[in-house]
């Protein structure tokens, strides 16, 4: 793996007979770096050159965090760190009434000051490669917009939420422009509303940004067509180029993660996972974006103790946009929790390997924000969720969970997102996850789908490899 801290000259010795090159521009949230290092390293392992794209802090944040991948050993995937302008970290707000990490905004607007430095690379990378292929996040297409001008370049979205979310949010933006089946059209008409889910600033990010969506030749969606089928053909007809070809080419996390051949790697958690009973953890992680206020974490203490589940709790406060500088708030448990709960369960206060307790034998639940991501990693591991959606598209992600997939509970209502989640309703959600016969049956179809979803992306001949396969061939073509 070869690291550019700077847009430096391009080795092309080495690559210039290269017939495809493909550029990754990631947006700088975590789980968006992640998943986009996650096809990163899938196209490469087609033998295609690879290049990832962003800026120095968010580039060594997704390599820190890379557990279950193996981007250092590749020499075709390249990481290129190049230069934003300085930006204002603060903490998040546990308190405030929408849930959404305003606090991230100035890193987002700090990024898009990589179009120039990224056109100045695409235009290099062009001159050593018969055809560049261009993949972004679609929340940051203005940063790739150059590409147009350059004559042997492609542009491809990556869409980082589900199918599903973006349909209906598509859909209704626009007037609910054609009918939808009756099953669709019952489903929608369960949805949560979009209020509270974004600030007003990041939806004017998002509107400017989707102006620069008109030239890209295709898109690509972290999931599986056993799952969002039905919304990726729907997508299609609401797309205004219909030469726009898509694919669903999930998941992208790996499906194999947990390997003890590097102890350095091995988490002290997995270590405690490995002394607990098939499918008695629960998982308990509200992802990088969100935070709790005090009196709700000691809500969610109380429920968990009174709940006499085993667990692993990720107790965290949301990123803030530079994860390296200091001054990290340290959420408060219950006076004596840790201790009481020490054979029980565990605290994590740091960074913790997902998808390896996931994937664990012992996890047998799940209590999630449902990000895309972790319903990716959750289902692909078939583990059930309890639903607490904090913004975004989790709460119609939530749906899909609970009512279309049903793997899953809610726990946290969005129509009654400002009340405390009591611990007596957050005992009684963890009981009917892990100790009841309802539980069981989500853990049946978790457990169902996950197999046929890893089948379908590992197996030769399954949907979601023969759409990798697919979209390799008409890269390459």
């Amino acid at each position: 793996m070869a690291n550019h801290t700077s847009h430096q000259k391009y080795d092309s010795i080495n690559h210039k007979q290269a017939p495809v090159v493909v550029i990754v521009v990631p947006f700088p949230g975590h789980s968006h770096l992640n998943q986009l290092l996650q096809l990163s390293c899938l196209i490469s392992s087609h033998k295609i050159p690879v290049h990832y794209v962003c800026s120095s802090i968010h580039s060594r944040q997704v390599k820190l965090r890379a557990y279950g991948l193996d981007p250092f050993h590749n020499s075709l995937l390249t990481f290129h760190e190049l230069p934003i302008p300085t930006f204002i970290s603060p903490p998040p707000n546990p308190s405030a009434t929408v849930k959404f990490p305003t606090h991230l905004q100035p890193s987002f607007e700090a990024y898009l000051h990589l179009r120039q430095p990224v056109g100045a690379l695409l235009l290099e990378l062009s001159g050593s490669a018969e055809r560049i292929i261009i993949i972004h996040d679609s929340i940051i297409a203005s940063i790739i917009q150059d590409a147009v001008s350059i004559t042997n370049a492609e542009v491809y979205a990556f869409q980082s939420i589900s199918p599903f979310a973006l349909f209906y949010n598509i859909w209704e933006a626009r007037g609910k422009p054609f009918p939808i089946e009756a099953v669709v059209s019952q489903i929608q008409k369960k949805l949560p509303s979009l209020e509270d889910c974004f600030s007003s600033e990041f939806v004017n990010f998002v509107t400017y940004q989707y102006q620069f969506m008109n030239f890209q030749a295709g898109e690509l969606y972290n999931t599986s067509r056993l799952i969002d089928g039905t919304y990726i053909d729907l997508l299609a007809k609401l797309q205004t180029n219909e030469n726009r070809k898509q694919w669903a080419i999930g998941p992208l996390n790996p499906l194999k993660v947990l390997e003890q051949s590097n102890p350095n790697r091995y988490h002290k958690c997995l270590e405690w996972l490995d002394k607990q009973a098939p499918k008695s953890v629960l998982y308990i992680s509200f992802g990088t974006s969100a935070s709790m206020t005090d009196e709700q974490i000691n809500e969610l203490a109380i429920g968990l103790e009174q709940s006499k589940t085993k667990f692993i709790w990720v107790l965290r406060d949301a990123d803030k946009g530079d994860i390296f500088t200091e001054e990290v708030r340290e959420p408060e448990l219950p006076g004596g929790f840790e201790a009481r709960t020490e054979r029980s369960g565990m605290v994590l206060r740091e960074w913790a390997p997902q998808l390896e307790i996931l994937g664990h034998p012992s996890t047998g639940g799940f209590m999630s924000h449902c990000g895309w991501n972790s319903c990716m990693e959750s289902i692909s591991m078939g583990v059930p969720i309890a639903a607490w959606p904090m913004h975004s598209e989790q709460p119609r992600n939530t749906v899909l969970v609970a009512q279309v997939l049903k793997i899953g509970l809610v726990v946290k209502d969005w129509n009654r997102r400002q009340e405390m989640v009591t611990c007596s309703h957050i005992k009684d959600a963890i009981g009917r996850l892990m100790a009841s016969m309802e539980g069981e049956m989500m853990r049946k179809r978790a457990e169902e789908l996950g197999e046929a979803v890893r089948k379908q992306s590992a197996a030769e001949g399954g949907v979601s490899r023969v759409e990798l396969e697919s979209f390799i061939a008409h890269i390459t073509r």
